[in-house]
This record gives structure tokens, sequence and C-alpha cells, in this order.
């Protein structure tokens, strides 16, 4: 689970703030850190905590309405394009932003928030140079989305977003596992991972698995990180039996990056592809082909045509503002409220105040899982059935049901948890 630590509350005065240290010392400091784990095969498992001034509140489904408009297509095909028009449009951050360091989430805390969105995507026109932007103005629709901690080790966060007025929702496991090579971090899904499960009950329940590739941060030993892609996902569907082969392209011969996917769309048989590669596709089942640059803009040519067609274009497009309970209705184990004194303290540059106050929260998780280690007491998580269960696609309990149906009715209002992580 990505920290959430958007403030709604002003940072408090700064009569001492310390020197605000620059993206060079930083890094230094992030280096120095990264050199003790060469080698291991997992930091993200690995128990080390990171000073404050390396950690950088940023926000993190970017643009909602590409998913709620999947269902909206009336063609098999022209949903499996809008849902590849919401998969390079839901990590704006990485396209527009930098890499930072988040939290690292502690057992049991939860993020929870609303998108409030004009449902105004232009529908998939498979026979035309552009898409159609419907003229008839929408009102205004609501995307729900609940996240929590539900293992510590490995970290493991399941999470859920809906929006019943348009009949979709997705679900999953967020588990990262990441590799210090000395000139880069590989970060790849972990185990519990299996990526998107995305369901459009709308349409019969038709559900699309949407895989994540690995992806490096660069930039180390030039002092400046970026986030580069060089890997295979796949996106599929049983009951339309589509599928999509995502080849993310790193560098190109000069070394350049240049930050390009191309993809093929086919038909397949669930029961028995087995094809990981564009190159091994048999043309007769190609319906269609993607390219671009995941950074800038994705374009699909169908088979038997030879005119490329913008599916998405990534450079008039920001992250859309979440919006959050009030902090008088955050629960004490709810991330923004959890971590508030440590985000003030980095928002006004006292790192060392920061720092302190991080390790104390970590202490006391510390604290609490060896009692309940003592009394073999197992955690269970508040809003989802299982830490890592059923396999990829994670239930709700009927606390998170409560909670998420109150998110779409714009109540907030919780019951204190029983018990915390922290």
């Amino acid at each position: 689970m990505s920290t959430e630590t958007t403030l709604s509350a002003p940072p408090i005065a700064t009569p001492g703030s310390e020197k605000t240290p620059d993206d060079q010392s930083k890094l230094k400091t992030f280096l120095s850190i990264l050199r003790k784990f060469i080698g291991v095969s997992d930091i993200a498992s690995v128990r080390f905590s990171l000073p404050a001034q390396l950690l950088e509140p940023t926000p993190n489904l970017d643009r909602p309405e590409t998913f709620i408009s999947i269902g909206d297509q009336e063609g098999e095909l022209e949903r499996m394009l809008a849902v590849l028009r919401f998969w390079f449009t839901k990590d704006l951050k990485y396209v527009k932003g930098k890499p930072c360091k988040p939290y690292n989430s502690t057992l049991g805390e939860f993020f929870r928030c609303n998108w409030e969105i004009q449902d105004d995507a232009p529908l998939i026109a498979l026979n035309s140079k552009r898409n159609i932007v419907t003229s008839t103005p929408k009102k205004p629709v609501r995307v729900s989305y609940l996240t929590e901690q539900t293992s510590h080790h490995p970290p493991v966060s399941a999470f859920f977003v809906e929006c019943p007025e348009k009949g979709i929702s997705a679900r999953g496991f967020d588990q990262l596992s990441a590799k210090f090579t000395g000139t880069s971090i590989r970060v790849i899904p972990g185990a519990h991972n299996l990526g998107i499960f995305l369901n459009i009950q709308s349409r019969d329940n038709e559900e699309y698995q949407l895989t994540h590739p690995a992806a490096h941060l660069g930039g180390l030993l030039r002092g400046s990180l970026s986030v580069t892609v060089s890997d295979t996902c796949f996106v599929t569907c049983p009951k339309s039996r589509l599928k999509v082969i995502l080849q993310y392209l790193e560098e190109g011969w000069l070394g350049k990056t240049q930050n390009k996917v191309d993809g093929v769309i086919y038909r397949y048989k669930p029961e028995t592809d087995r094809i990981t590669k564009i190159k091994d596709v048999p043309e007769a089942d190609v319906l269609g082909r993607v390219e671009g640059c995941w950074r800038d803009q994705i374009f699909y040519t169908l088979t038997g045509s030879k005119e490329p067609v913008l599916l998405v274009d990534l450079n008039p497009l920001f992250p859309v503002p979440k919006i959050i309970p009030p902090e008088s209705e955050q629960l004490p184990n709810e991330s923004l409220r959890f971590w508030r004194d440590v985000t003030h303290a980095i928002m006004n540059k006292q790192y060392a105040a920061a720092t302190k106050l991080k390790t104390e929260l970590e202490e006391r998780q510390r604290d609490k899982a060896a009692a309940r280690k003592a009394q073999n007491e197992e955690w269970k998580p508040r809003f989802f059935t299982g830490s890592v269960t059923p396999v990829g696609r994670p239930e709700l309990t009927e606390e998170g049901k409560i909670a998420l149906k109150g998110l779409e009715n714009g109540n907030y209002r919780l019951e204190e948890s029983l018990v915390t992580g922290a």
C-alpha cells in the first residue's frame, strides 16, 4: 500500500527548521544504505529504515475516468482497448513526477478515498481515425477506493476500488520485491501480487487480469533518479478470449532511454495458451497491434489497416485529486492521521524530529508483533478476509463492505479498530 500523504491541516510553525538536504546529498545517503544490500535477494522484505529526509510525501488510479468508461464500450475489442487506455494512465505519477520512497506501511494501517470525476472519456471507435467524444454532458461519477496493509512480513496490502454506478470494480494485492544490483534497483511483483483483477458487472462479470512488468530505478550514479521498464506483461480476458502481450523496451541501440512499448492483441484459448512473446503469436489470430511511448502517446493499428489510431495522449493528463475523509473522521490507524506528525516534520524540514517520530512508530509495531507472537496470536485484517488470500483476489469482510459503502455514500464514520498493528 502506498501511503497517501496529502495534508488536511496546515503545516505547523517552524521556528528552527534544519537545512534542507539537496538531491545530491539525499542520493549519497541513499546509496550508502543500499550498498549494504548488494546481493540480497529481496531488500523489500528486509527490516531497514530510511532516514526521514529521504522520504517525500507524494500522491499516487490517477485517471479514474479511463477506469469507469471500460464497460461503456459495446464491442469486446473496444473494451480491451479501453482496458489498455486505463493501464497506460493509471500511474501518471511515474510519468509526471520523480521517484520517491514512501512510508513503510504498518500492519493494519489503511487508506480510503473517493474521486469525483466527469464521465467524459471518449468511446473507442474502431472505424475512425479518432475516438468519439460524447457531446451530451454527464453528471459527475464517484469512484471509491479502500486499501489495508494485511501482512508485514512479507509486506502485502490488499486493495478494492469500485464504481457501482458504472458497474465496475478492481482488486488485487500489492507486493513488491526489490534487489539492488550496485547501479540500479530492480523492482518486480512479489509472490502474492498477481496483478489487477478488473471486473465489469455490467458486461456479465467480464474479468480482466493485468499483470505488472518489472521496473528499474536507475540514475543512482548520475544523481538523477528515473524509472525505466524493460519487461513483458499481459492482459487476459477468458470470457472474450482476448489477450494482449505488451513488451516494454528500455533502451535503444545507442543506450538512450526511449520508454517504448510494443504490443499485440489476439484471440487465444485460455485452456492451452502459453505464448509469452509477440513474435510467437500466429498472424491469423492477431486483431491489432499497439505501439508508442508509455510516457507520451500510445497508438493501435487494427489488422487489415495501416492507419495507426491514437489510443491515449499522456501529455495533457495529470493525476486527479482525491477526496479524503476530514481529519476529525479519520481513525488513529488511518494513513494520513497515523503519519501526520512525521509528515508535518518533513514538510517543515525538521528531519531529525521526523526520524525520531518514525522510529517510535516502527518500534511500537515491533513491540506489538512480539506480544502477539508470545501469546501465539495470529494477525487478522479488518477489511479483508485474509492477509494474502484468496490467491490474487482479496475479498472484503463485512466491515470492509460497510466501509466501502460508506465511502460511496459520502459517510466516513467508522468505529475505531479494536486491535491495531502499531
